[in-house]
């Protein structure tokens, strides 16, 4: 069931998989590889065979066949059962999921028009599918008496869980619902479904739509050379020969807006990047936001919670809305105040070279960089030599190993999602086989941005054997110019271990049923987030931190220096992030009701958001009423903010702040022990947070490796806010 009630999103959550070729094949006029076993190497999908024309009739025929699944399940003349309802349910939807997991991956890093097309043919029959389950009343039935009578079933405890999950996401999905309200619910799910697809759609095209093109070498003052020359291949890619291009695209984008001299160029791209959605064009998402918002809103109502954010984090660790506020509202000001001592330093750092103005947003990296260089002695370029991504990417294997002695080996002779994506085979501690994770570094057009680790196969049993995971790490690193390396910024390098960190809860992850898999919103970036600790220790950076050219080991001078500057800038980052966290919750917490919350209401007849809702204006509001920096805009504004408008962290992405108070207590606990790589541990760290999944209470599982519930203090600390 969990499996196909979270199809429809996959193409959202899931990281890369499928072909580039774009396909005219008739259905039927080549083989269909979904509807084989693969043959491939550690049955990774047949990327090299799957075409366009492929995934419609597959996921027809995965829809038709879980169908079938389900009028089995219902008109079984046996009693309700454990092992004929919930788990033939759980295991139903083989071939659907299968096709999701690549047509997510295409939609997510190697998009067509032909894909976005069948995207909107596809999401409202996937809803429809979804809904025709979940609103199933015999076989809500069914699962009902199961857990009405579960005394009798001698469950263990990860199948109370399944059991639990199930009947809940029952009810969720509206099964208790009257007729009419049920037919409304469809409606909305449709809706929703593909207001999400279009934001998404919308954010890409803006993304790719923009182009700083200079013509004059003068115009690059201030930017390394690297930049340059990668502009310039942009250039020659898009026809523009002798001309520099930048996009907007973050490898291209940031370092203009951190080095480049030209102010009024630096004043135009950040516009351009802050402004997307925004420009009153086909592409615009304001309306699309507007009414996204309302029937989220409406579906809540229809549910009975109060707002839609009340309805998510009913699911969450936090539970609900006043958790969530209280710990935002607790780091705000000391993030707030820590950004206004960085503005100081930046207009001090003006105000040196002879400027007469303020700081805007679009100053904000350029001088920040030169205050760090002030104050530390540190230009970021002196790091990047030292961060080739493949010797990062070893570190954080180095790191791994070391926790748990799983090791990583290339694999040759293997299907590739993308021509350079690399691939290894993760084997753990005793030999044995743990899964296969891809990695896939670089921007291109048809690849959404952001980093995110995905799945094209998650971890399942079948037949009573474990079936191994295949992780997908995507990143959108600067790409290199021809035979040059890859030289990573420090914080791409922390995105690195980060996903890696999300790749190692993928892989150890050890559950007998898909419906116990997943983890709240809300914990699942402690693996992540845990793993970023380690990326800058001078223990590990002496392992993998070597000269691209010389191999010399970065020098202890530069770690201190790397150690003294690291919580420099929190402020900005900080606010940026809860500014983000902030809006996301506002646009969920908005009900019809007149109470005071700390939430801007809007009021109505209908007790929906109004129709003349400006979402901008709420934007504004919203974050002005707390006192952000003009200078600080959101970490994502809302007509490109993917993460919420788009699904997945919606009324959810204060959790990596949350998860960050779990992090930060996590890797005390390897600091109280002297050893970063205490054995017993990690051993621990495994066994009740990464292997799980979410059989056991989330809180539960970290106070089975803590001892106790996590404080806020370490998290103030390692971002200098104490």
């Amino acid at each position: 069931m969990n499996k196909t009630l979270m199809a429809a999103g996959l193409a959202v959550i899931l990281g890369a998989c499928s072909s580039s070729k774009k396909s005219d094949v008739a259905e039927g006029a080549t083989p269909n590889p979904f509807f084989a076993e693969y043959t491939t190497p550690f049955g990774v999908p047949p990327f090299d065979q799957i075409e366009v024309a492929h995934y419609k009739p597959a996921l027809l025929k995965g829809m038709e066949e879980q169908s079938k699944e389900i009028e089995a399940i219902v008109a079984n003349p046996d009693a309700p059962t454990f092992e004929n309802t919930i788990v033939a349910l759980d295991q139903s939807g083989e071939l659907l999921t299968k096709v999701m997991y690549a047509f997510g991956g295409q939609s997510s890093v190697n998009t067509t028009d032909e894909i976005q097309e069948l995207e909107r043919e596809l999401y409202p029959l996937l809803s429809k599918h979804s809904d025709d389950i979940s609103l199933n009343p015999k076989l809500f039935a069914r699962v009902k008496s199961v857990y009405e009578n579960q005394a009798s079933f001698h469950l263990d405890k990860e199948q109370k869980k399944l059991l639990e999950e199930t009947y809940k996401s029952f009810v969720r999905g509206g099964a208790n619902l009257p007729e009419d309200k049920q037919a409304k619910l469809r409606e909305l799910n449709e809706k929703i479904s593909m207001l999400q697809l279009t934001f998404g759609q919308n954010t890409l095209k803006e993304t790719n739509d923009f182009q700083l093109v200079i013509d004059n070498k003068e115009d690059l003052s201030g930017l390394p050379e690297d930049v340059i020359v990668k502009a310039a291949q942009t250039a020659q890619e898009n026809g523009l020969d002798g001309k520099w291009v930048f996009t907007l695209h973050n490898p291209s984008v940031m370092p203009f807006l951190q080095y480049a001299d030209k102010r009024d160029l630096r004043e135009k791209i950040f516009k351009a990047y802050t402004n997307r959605g925004n420009n009153n064009n086909e592409n615009d998402n304001k309306e699309v936001v507007k009414q996204l918002v309302a029937a989220r809103l409406e579906k809540a109502r229809l549910m009975g919670y109060e707002d839609y954010a009340a309805f998510v984090l009913e699911e969450n660790m936090a539970k609900n809305e006043k958790n969530v506020y209280d710990l935002l509202d607790k780091i705000w000001p000391s993030a707030l105040a820590k950004a206004k001592e960085e503005l100081a330093d930046i207009n001090a750092e003006i105000k040196k070279e002879g400027g007469n103005f303020e700081a805007e947003g679009w100053d904000w990296r350029y001088y920040f960089e030169k205050a760090k260089k002030a104050k530390f002695n540190l230009d970021e370029n002196e790091v990047r030599p030292y961060l080739k991504l493949d010797n990062v990417r070893e570190g954080a294997f180095y790191v791994a190993n070391k926790l748990y002695g799983i090791t990583f080996t290339p694999i040759r002779n293997i299907p590739l999602p993308y021509p350079e994506a690399q691939v290894f085979e993760c084997k753990d501690k005793d030999g044995s086989h743990l899964g296969v994770i891809y990695f896939d570094f670089f921007p291109r057009a048809s690849k959404r941005g952001g980093a995110w680790c995905g799945s094209y196969r998650p971890q399942a049993y079948k037949d009573g054997k474990r079936v191994a995971p295949v992780v997908t790490i995507v990143c959108n690193f600067s790409q290199p110019a021809p035979g040059q390396p890859a030289l990573l910024s420090a914080d791409e390098a922390n995105t690195l271990f980060h996903e890696f960190g999300h790749g190692l809860h993928g892989l150890f992850r050890d559950v007998h049923y898909s419906g116990v898999s997943g983890v709240p919103r809300d914990f699942v970036e402690l693996p992540s987030q845990v793993m970023e600790h380690w990326v800058f220790e001078p223990e590990v950076l002496k392992v993998y931190a070597k000269h691209y050219q010389t191999g010399e080991v970065i020098p202890a001078e530069l770690i201190e220096k790397l150690d003294k500057s690291g919580k420099y800038g929190q402020g900005f980052a900080t606010t940026e992030y809860l500014a983000a966290s902030y809006l996301d919750m506002d646009f969920h917490a908005i009900s019809g009701d007149a109470a005071d919350k700390k939430v801007i209401k809007f009021v109505d007849q209908t007790n929906n958001v109004p129709a003349n809702l400006n979402v901008m204006d709420f934007e504004q509001q919203t974050l002005g009423r707390r006192g952000l920096l003009k200078q600080i805009p959101s970490r994502y504004r809302t007509t490109y903010f993917n993460h919420t408008m788009g699904g997945g962290y919606t009324a959810g992405y204060y959790s990596y702040i949350w998860a960050e108070v779990l992090d930060c207590d996590a890797f005390e606990a390897f600091k109280e022990t002297g050893d970063i790589f205490n054995q017993e541990c990690a051993d621990k760290f495994r066994k009740y947070v990464l292997t799980p999944g979410g059989i056991d209470d989330a809180m539960d599982m970290y106070k089975n490796f803590r001892g106790k519930e996590p404080g806020t203090d370490p998290l103030l600390k390692n971002r200098g806010l104490k």
